[in-house]
């Protein structure tokens, strides 16, 4: 599965800017029940569609009736929308087949879900109300975002207030040396709406190599100045510092990575949005969750 995994990152082109999108939405009863609940219809079956339906509502409540999506939006700039098109149908059909190596699916999203998932959002407690008519917008003069934009927006040094609403937007400063598999899954791992964000911008690999064998020629050079200087002190024996030896392995691995095992240099940002009812219950959540994780305010 992590070679699985890698596979889809480096087929990320380097002229594309590429989005992972984590949305934990807390899903309403009538949507719950209009998507997954089977209806009755009044024969000897039904008894077995309410013990399905039962199973199904008994495990919503386990989760406090969040739901998690995932999204991978692409990005990228063509001169005509006939280029634009021949990109996104050849970049989809790659990623099918990376992610059905995987035994997961892709399905395209169309224009209405796109706003809904914005709308639930910014709309917490009201997702049913939401209303979109492309053709009658059009008639009418209105912009989309009429649509999905809240009432009200109000923004502080470390939070927002939106309809009444709090929100905080978290981003990974500083990348530790190694990160278990399971640290998005962590940071999205509680009832709460948030919305997590890895945007991936791959560099070219003529640049990456380059950039690589830049780095291992400046350390290089510091090990021979530092070794010039022990000389000079008569230390003919001193040993290369550790931290100095292993910035050098790990800049030749890297090079290997990029030159033998064909792998990319991919750049990431990682951020998250959340949410809450109170600015209270938002510092709380957020000392719960994250306060022990590499993450800073902005």
């Amino acid at each position: 599965m992590l070679l699985g995994y890698s596979d889809i990152l480096n087929s990320m082109d380097a002229g594309a800017t590429t989005k992972i999108t984590i949305n934990n939405r807390r899903i309403q009863r009538s949507q719950f029940e209009k998507t997954n609940m089977i209806p009755l219809m009044s024969d000897r079956l039904d008894r077995y569609r309410n013990e399905y339906n039962a199973i199904l509502e008994r495990n919503a409540n386990l989760s406090c009736g969040i739901v998690q999506d995932k999204y991978l939006t692409v990005t990228v700039e063509k001169k005509t929308l006939e280029e634009a098109r021949g990109y996104f149908t050849r970049v989809e059909g790659a990623f099918r087949t990376l992610f059905a190596e995987l035994g997961s699916d892709l399905y395209e999203v169309n224009d209405e879900e796109k706003l809904r998932m914005i709308y639930d959002f910014f709309h917490r407690g009201n997702e049913d109300d939401f209303r979109y008519d492309r053709i009658l917008n059009a008639k009418r003069g209105h912009d989309f975002k009429i649509a999905i934009a809240p009432q009200s927006m109000e923004f502080r040094n470390d939070h927002f207030k939106m309809d009444g609403r709090y929100g905080r937007v978290l981003y990974l400063k500083d990348y530790a040396n190694f990160i278990k598999d399971s640290f998005i899954a962590e940071l999205t791992d509680i009832d709460r709406n948030l919305m997590l964000s890895i945007d991936a911008e791959p560099i070219p690999m003529d640049k990456a190599v380059r950039q690589g064998e830049n780095k291992l020629l400046a350390l290089e050079t510091n090990i021979s100045n530092w070794q010039r200087k022990q000389n000079q002190n008569n230390n003919f024996s001193a040993t290369v510092p550790y931290d100095m030896e292993r910035q050098r392995e790990e800049s030749r691995e890297f090079l290997n990575d990029l030159v033998s095992r064909d792998q990319r240099m991919i750049p990431a940002l990682i951020t998250m949005v959340h949410s809450a009812d109170t600015k209270e219950q938002l510092d709380a959540d957020i000392r719960q969750q994250w306060c022990d994780s590499p993450l800073y305010r902005t």
